[in-house]
C-alpha cells in the first residue's frame, strides 16, 4: 500500500512537473502600442481565414502617421530608451565576420526574430526607430520586454555566401539561448535568403518560422527541412509591388496550401490592398503575427 501511495505520489509529481513546462513555454507577446499598430479594416478573406486583404490607404498610413512622410513617424509611435539595450556587435565566424545590432538579451532568449534586409539596405535599416512608420522600434521594444532577443545583421549576398554567414549568427546565438524560438523575417530580396535558410539541413531544423514582407517566392521551399517540420510560414504583400508581384506570390501562398491537405500547413497570406514594395514592413503587425507563429511552432 504504502508502494503504491508512493508511485501515486512521483506520478502527481512528474504531471505537475510537466504542466508547468508547458505552460512555461506557452510564450505570447504582451501588448505594445496595439491600439497604433491595429490593421485597418479587413476588406476581405478567404482560405478559412488563412487569407485576407487589408484596407491600406497611403494619405493615411503614411502621410497621416507620419512627421516627415516615410522618413520620420510621429512621436507617439515610437519609444527610443530601447537603444539601451541595442549593442552593435561583431560576431566571428567560419563563414566571415557577421556585423550585427542585437536588441535585448543576447542570453537566456526565450524568442529571437532576424531582420534580412533587402537590396541596398544594411543592418540599420532593421532597428531605425523613425522609418516604416516605426514598425521596427515596435519589434525591438517587444523582444525587449518579453525576454527576446532582435537581430538585424549585414550580410555580404544574397546567395550561398550570405545564407552561410547568416546561419552561423542563427547557430551563435541558438546555443546562447537553446530554448528560444526563432524567426526570421525577410524584406523584399531578404526573401532569397529566407528560402535558402529553409533548405540548409541544420538550419531548417531549427528555425521555427519565416515572415515574408514584399519577397519573393521558392518553389524548392516545398522539399525543404522547414517545410517538412511545418514551419509558419506569413506572407505580407502590397497588392501594387512594383517588384514582386501579388499575383505570384498569393499562387505560391495557395501552393503550400495544396501541398499539404492532410495536414493543414500553417501559413497567412496578409494582402494591403493598394500597398506597394515597401508597405509590408511598414503595416506588418508583429504582435499579431508573431503571436500566431508562437502558437503554431513545431
Amino acid at each position: 500500500m504504502a508502494n503504491r501511495f508512493q508511485v501515486s505520489r512521483t506520478l502527481l509529481t512528474a504531471i505537475a512537473l510537466s504542466l508547468s513546462a508547458v505552460d512555461a513555454g506557452a510564450l505570447e507577446l504582451k501588448p505594445y502600442k496595439d491600439d497604433l499598430f491595429a490593421y485597418p479594416a479587413t476588406l476581405s478573406s478567404g482560405d478559412n481565414g488563412a487569407y485576407t486583404v487589408i484596407d491600406y490607404r497611403e494619405m493615411r498610413d503614411i502621410n497621416q502617421r507620419d512627421e516627415v512622410p516615410e522618413k520620420r513617424v510621429h512621436g507617439e509611435y515610437t519609444d527610443t530608451g530601447v537603444r539601451k539595450l541595442q549593442q552593435d556587435l561583431m560576431l566571428k565566424t567560419d563563414a566571415g565576420d557577421v556585423r550585427h545590432v542585437a536588441v535585448g538579451k543576447t542570453e537566456g532568449a526565450v524568442i529571437i526574430v532576424l531582420y534580412l534586409h533587402g537590396q541596398g539596405g544594411s543592418r540599420k535599416q532593421g532597428v531605425d526607430d523613425f522609418t516604416f512608420g516605426g514598425n521596427f522600434n515596435r519589434l525591438k521594444n517587444l523582444m525587449a520586454a518579453n525576454g527576446g532577443l532582435y537581430l538585424s545583421p549585414d550580410f555580404p549576398d544574397f546567395g550561398d555566401k550570405g545564407a552561410a554567414q547568416v546561419a552561423a549568427l542563427i547557430d551563435h546565438y541558438a546555443e546562447k539561448s537553446p530554448g528560444a524560438k526563432i524567426f526570421v523575417a525577410c524584406g523584399s530580396m531578404g526573401g532569397s535568403l529566407c528560402w535558402k535558410l529553409a533548405a540548409r539541413n541544420e538550419t531548417g531544423r531549427r528555425i521555427d518560422g519565416l515572415l515574408l514582407l514584399g519577397s519573393l517566392w521558392d518553389e524548392s521551399f516545398l522539399a525543404s527541412p522547414a517545410f517538412r517540420r511545418h514551419v509558419p510560414v506569413f506572407f505580407g504583400q502590397g497588392s501594387k509591388d512594383p517588384v514582386f508581384p501579388v499575383e505570384k506570390q498569393e499562387a505560391f501562398f495557395r501552393s503550400i496550401i495544396a501541398k499539404s491537405k492532410a495536414y493543414p500547413y500553417p501559413t497567412r497570406f496578409v494582402r494591403f490592398e493598394t500597398g506597394t514594395h515597401g508597405t509590408p514592413i511598414r503595416m506588418t503587425d508583429w504582435r499579431g503575427t508573431l503571436n500566431w507563429m508562437l502558437s503554431k511552432a513545431p
